[in-house]
């Protein structure tokens, strides 16, 4: 089973820019899939981003497209989430994902090993 760390979350005024990244340990990381759920305060966790293997294809959920850019590192075993323009609906706990079937081009909403997530707070 992997370990999946996040950090980068804090607090952060409408506008500005944060990056977080998930470090994973425990098995082959370039052979999955990767990716970025939310979960704002009384409502379901939902999909942000996911990354395939290789790095070569991306899909985001239409509210961060153009704002947010999901990106890893295969060599550090580090998946990041730069996310510009920030807005207070972004305001959520941030969970990085990782797919346990491998070689998978996108990450789905079950299935998955989870961290245990970063608070980002966007102020207005």
């Amino acid at each position: 089973q992997v370990q999946l760390v996040e950090s980068g979350g804090g607090l952060v005024q409408a506008g500005g820019s944060l990056r977080l990244s998930c470090a994973a340990s425990g098995r082959t990381f370039s052979s999955y899939a990767m990716g970025w759920f939310r979960q704002a305060p009384g409502k379901e966790r939902e999909f942000v981003a996911t990354i395939s293997p290789s790095g070569g294809s991306t899909v985001y959920t239409d509210s961060v497209k153009g704002r947010f850019t999901i990106s890893r590192d295969n060599a550090k075993n580090t998946v990041y989430l730069q996310m510009n323009s920030l807005k207070p609906e972004d305001t959520a706990v941030y969970y990085c994902a990782a797919d346990r079937t491998p070689f998978r081009p996108i990450i789905a909403r079950d299935n998955n090993d989870w961290g245990r997530g970063t608070q980002v707070t966007v102020s207005s």
